[in-house]
């Protein structure tokens, strides 16, 4: 029987505001990917739902307490298996928001973009594949 290859399960959040507007994440330039825009978010762990682990990311992240129930499942991306680690599968959610402005407390910094100005960004390979499925679905 063919060996089946761990995945490691990442969660992300596209947050927009009512003026159109989608807030990225530029990460710390000392972590991988240093200094591309990402959407916010971070690894499940053990034990956690998606949902769970993304409202507990966003809160240790951005300073934002969001409700799980109120996210909106948009997408996903992965990288192939069979290379030297266990590939990433990113789940996207979106969420709209109009309440504070985040405050980064993990590093890096944070902003608004249109649509247009997002698919601009230097972004990790998986961001950019989530990105362009998320504004083709018209979420714009």
């Amino acid at each position: 029987m063919e060996k089946i290859p761990t995945w490691t399960c990442v969660v992300a959040l596209a947050l927009h505001d009512d003026t159109g507007r989608w807030l990225m994440h530029r990460r710390p330039a000392n972590k991988h990917h240093g200094g591309l825009w990402e959407f916010p978010g971070g690894k499940v762990e053990a034990g956690e739902t998606p949902a769970n682990a993304l409202v507990r990311e966003i809160e240790e992240e951005l300073s934002l307490v969001v409700n799980g129930a109120d996210l909106v499942p948009a997408g996903f991306a992965q990288e192939p298996a069979g290379g030297p680690r266990s590939p990433i599968v990113i789940l996207l959610y979106t969420l709209a928001w109009d309440g504070e402005p985040p405050c980064v407390r993990e590093g890096g910094s944070v902003d608004w973009f249109t649509p247009d100005q997002i698919a601009a960004l230097v972004k990790p390979p998986l961001d950019i594949e989530l990105a362009a499925r998320l504004f083709e679905k018209g979420w714009d």
